[in-house]
């Protein structure tokens, strides 16, 4: 399935409950996403109660392409051993959340640094601590796991770096 039949698949999926669709952007990033960023004039009905509706779009999509057992191309592959993911996004949501996550891991590692200690970060869903996971990948003198169980999962950011 190309980019063409997966955009297609996203408005007719909007479409079907009532919203028309603006426009359609994609875009690719260095952090193994391509993104759908998707217009619509009414964007509560998918961003409402913290975007609910928005992270089901995002998982009825993957599912509507899983089950049709349709092979994606290399790019767009869900994110298995290093390939692409797809992510939707309506009016910026998506965009702005990620970095607000990037303020927070970045204030949070900033805090490991002064203090040489292990910071804990509020619970997260496994979707924003994979973000903080990959956006402190590369500082040399931390390192982050995820700690704890179910809804209270969180990620600790551990200084590695010499005291």
């Amino acid at each position: 399935m190309d980019k063409n039949e997966i955009q297609n698949l996203i408005k007719e999926v909007i479409e079907k409950i009532t919203i028309p669709v603006k426009d359609i952007i994609l875009s690719e990033d260095g952090s193994k996403t391509t993104w759908f960023s998707v217009e619509v004039d009414h964007p509560h009905f998918f961003l409402g109660r913290g975007g609910e509706g928005l992270f089901a779009l995002n998982h009825l999509i993957k599912k509507i392409i899983e089950v049709k057992n349709l092979t994606l191309p290399p790019l767009l592959d869900k994110e298995r051993d290093g390939e692409r993911s797809i992510l939707i996004d309506i009016n910026g949501f998506q965009k702005r959340r990620i970095e607000n996550i990037h303020a927070v891991a970045h204030m949070m590692a900033e805090r490991a640094r002064y203090f040489k200690s292990n910071i804990e970060v509020d619970p997260m869903s496994a979707f924003e601590r994979r973000i903080v996971h990959e956006f402190l990948a590369e500082a040399p003198d931390l390192k982050t796991e995820s700690t704890g169980e179910g809804p209270a999962r969180r990620v600790v950011i551990k200084y590695i770096g010499t005291i």
